[in-house]
């Protein structure tokens, strides 16, 4: 291999977001096969760094946990306490020490639907993290999806592995500069808006995707210096400096000059 190849895959390593998996067992149970589908589609996202599973070795359907996804490198975490919330609390404490750790992470991958964790997800991003968030089908809250910077059910991780190395294969060719991709910004703002739904960071990333075929989400939005950006949360915060768009609640806003303009 050539020194330039070297090079290049020892650059793309370093540009990989990192990402740490935080798994409420108790609201979701996989399987071996499922939890191994977990990992290859946090290894799609960016370069895995840490992976926690909290459990409770007293209930008699989370005995095998530790067997079952230890072997397959999960770092499983025994919460037996009785009392109700316990991995939940011991969870996000974790997740929020680790995000103020020396090798704090750019993306969060949530397994769980549980309204709980509706706080956990403000504050990771109004810390610049992103929050990808998977669920079952029937076993989540309407607002911890909405809030999501992505959202997937588990039931479909077969399929969005696929789509995704798809997708990825187009994005090689799909660039965006920063100047497009807020245009589709605010026009993705005017549009939710119009339509009487929450601004939500995951519906705007959503509808761009659908009105721009460049738009391949964050890693295809180009700075003039040719940088790129972390997180969807990290691109929002730099259009909310340049003074693009607001953001309150996580929610987007327009300014008062497009507001004026629309």
């Amino acid at each position: 291999m050539s020194h330039a190849n070297q090079s290049s895959k020892k650059q793309t390593s370093q540009q990989l977001p990192l990402i740490s998996i935080y798994w409420d067992y108790q609201n979701a149970k996989l399987s071996p096969s499922q939890a191994k589908s977990l990992l290859d589609l946090a290894k799609l996202k960016g370069r895995i760094i840490s992976t926690n599973v909290y459990y409770n070795s007293q209930r008699q359907d989370q005995v095998a946990v530790k067997n079952d996804l230890g072997n397959l490198g999960f770092n499983c975490l025994d919460v037996p306490c009785p009392l109700k919330n316990s991995a939940d609390n011991q969870l996000i404490a974790d997740c929020l020490e680790e995000i103020h750790s020396n090798m704090s992470p750019d993306i969060i991958m949530l397994i769980s639907g549980d309204g709980d964790f509706i706080k956990l997800v403000h504050n990771l991003q109004k810390l610049g993290k992103q929050a990808i968030i998977l669920a079952q089908i029937g076993n989540v809250k309407q607002k911890l999806k909405e809030l999501a910077d992505e959202f997937y059910f588990l039931d479909d991780l077969p399929q969005l592995i696929s789509h995704i190395n798809q997708h990825q294969i187009i994005s090689i060719m799909s660039r965006i500069n920063y100047h497009e991709a807020i245009e589709y910004l605010i026009e993705a703002i005017k549009t939710i808006s119009s339509q009487g739904k929450p601004t939500v960071f995951g519906r705007i990333d959503k509808l761009m995707r659908q009105r721009c075929a460049k738009y391949q989400g964050y890693l295809s939005i180009s700075t003039d210096d040719g940088k790129k950006f972390k997180s969807f949360s990290q691109f929002i915060d730099v259009a909310v400096k340049d003074g693009k768009v607001r953001k309150q609640n996580q929610e987007l806003f327009l300014t008062d000059l497009d507001t004026l303009a629309a």
